[in-house]
C-alpha cells in the first residue's frame, strides 16, 4: 500500500504497482467468480475479469434482455452462463450485482446457494447497511466484501479498454476465511480498477447515495434546468441557452477540470470569468449547503432507502418511471440537447 497526501490527509491506496494483476491472478487461480446480474455493473466487471484471465461465469434470469446481452458478449449458456441459482452454487466468489431492489427479492434464494468459505461480493453497501429494510443478513461462515467502482458500469468497461482504469473503493465487512482482504484486492484489480481506496460499507453507501442525488446527477440536472430556464425566460434562443448551460461544460470545461483541477480552471480563464466565478461560487455553496445537509440526513436515516424499495416494489413502477423519464426526454431543454449533439462534427459524419 502507498500512503498518499490528499490535501493534508494521508490515505492508503492500492495500485497495480503494489498489487499486480499477476498477484491477483495467483490469488484467484482456484476461484470461480460468479457474477449475479448482468445489468448495470455486471457486464463491465465480468468482461474485464474475463479479459484478465479470471475464471468468470454469469448468473442471470433466462430469456430476458440481459441474458441475451450476455450471450452477445460471448458468454455461453451451460458453460459460462447459467440461471442465477445454478451460477451462485458453482461460484466461490459471488458478485451480487443485481439492482438494490433485485437483491432484496432474490436474497433468500441466493443465500441458500452460499457454501462455507465463499465470498459474497457487493459493489454497493445498500443491502448490508440497510439490513433492517432489505433483510440481507449474510451467514457467518462466508466472507463479505465490497469493491465499488466510482463510475457507471459502462465506464468500467470503456476505461479498461482504453487503459486508464477506474478508481474503486473497497471494504471488508466480514472475514471468515482470513483471506477476505486479499480476495477483495484481487477482484478489485481484476475488474480494472485504476487504484483502490479503503472505506466501509456504511461510508460507501452514505457517500454514494448523497453523490448521485447531489453533484453527480440530481443537483447537476437541477441547476442545469434552472439556468437554462432563466436564459430562455429572458429571450435567449434554445441553442444559446443549451450551449451556455450544458455544451460548454461537458465538451470543454469539465474535461479541463478533470485533467488539471478546479484551481487550475480558476487560474486559467479570462479575467472576467475568473472574477465572476470567485464572487459567485461561495454564494452557490452557501445556498445549497442546507439542501445537502437535509439530503445526507435523509440518507443516513434510511428514508431514501425506504423510498427506493417502496417505489421499486410497486406493480406499476416501470410504467410510472417511464412517464417521469419521458417528461425529461421531451422537455425543450433536452430536445435541444439532442439537436445540438447531432450537430457535433463527429456525429454529422455518421
Amino acid at each position: 500500500m502507498a500512503k498518499i497526501d490528499f490535501g493534508g490527509v494521508l490515505e492508503e491506496v492500492i495500485t497495480s504497482d503494489e498489487f499486480s494483476l499477476e498477484k491477483a491472478r495467483e490469488v484467484l487461480k482456484n476461484e470461480i467468480v460468479a457474477v449475479i446480474g448482468y445489468g448495470v455493473q455486471g457486464p463491465g466487471q465480468a468482461m474485464n475479469m474475463r479479459d484478465n484471465g479470471i475464471n468468470v461465469i454469469i448468473g442471470q434470469r433466462q430469456g430476458g434482455k440481459s441474458w441475451e446481452k450476455a450471450v452477445s458478449d460471448g458468454f455461453v449458456p451451460g458453460k459460462t452462463l447459467f440461471p442465477i441459482e445454478e451460477a451462485a452454487k458453482k461460484g466461490t466468489i459471488i458478485q451480487y450485482l443485481l439492482s438494490d431492489a433485485g437483491q432484496v427479492s432474490s436474497w433468500q434464494k441466493l443465500k441458500a446457494c452460499l457454501n462455507e468459505g465463499d465470498a459474497l461480493y457487493f459493489s454497493h453497501g445498500f443491502g448490508i447497511v440497510y439490513k433492517d429494510q432489505t433483510g440481507i443478513i449474510p451467514p457467518k461462515n462466508v466472507d463479505v466484501i465490497l469493491v465499488a467502482p466510482k463510475g457507471s458500469g459502462r465506464t468500467v468497461r470503456t476505461n479498461f479498454l482504453n487503459g486508464s482504469g477506474i478508481n474503486s473503493s473497497f471494504a471488508v465487512h466480514q472475514d471468515f476465511t482470513g483471506r477476505a482482504k486479499e480476495r477483495t484486492l484481487a477482484t478489485g484489480i481484476a475488474i480494472g480498477s485504476g487504484y483502490l481506496f479503503s472505506t466501509t460499507f456504511e461510508k460507501e453507501v452514505y457517500s454514494d447515495l448523497t453523490g448521485e442525488r447531489g453533484v453527480l446527477m440530481g443537483c447537476l440536472a437541477g441547476v442545469m434546468e434552472a439556468q437554462y430556464s432563466l436564459l430562455r425566460k429572458h429571450g435567449h434562443s434554445p441553442s444559446e441557452a443549451f450551449n451556455e448551460t450544458v455544451e460548454e461544460l461537458t465538451q470543454s470545461l469539465i474535461r479541463l477540470v478533470a485533467e488539471n483541477g478546479m484551481d487550475w480552471m480558476f487560474g486559467n480563464c479570462s479575467t472576467t470569468a475568473q472574477r465572476g466565478a470567485l464572487d459567485w461560487s461561495p454564494r452557490f455553496r452557501d445556498a445549497v449547503a442546507p439542501v445537502f445537509k437535509e439530503l445526507y440526513e435523509s440518507v443516513i436515516s434510511g428514508k431514501e432507502t425506504k423510498r427506493v424499495l417502496d417505489l421499486n416494489s410497486a406493480a406499476d413502477y416501470r410504467e410510472k418511471l417511464q412517464v417521469e423519464l419521458d417528461a425529461i426526454k421531451n422537455s425543450e431543454m433536452w430536445k435541444t440537447g439532442a439537436a445540438v449533439r447531432a450537430l457535433r462534427p463527429e456525429n454529422r459524419k455518421k
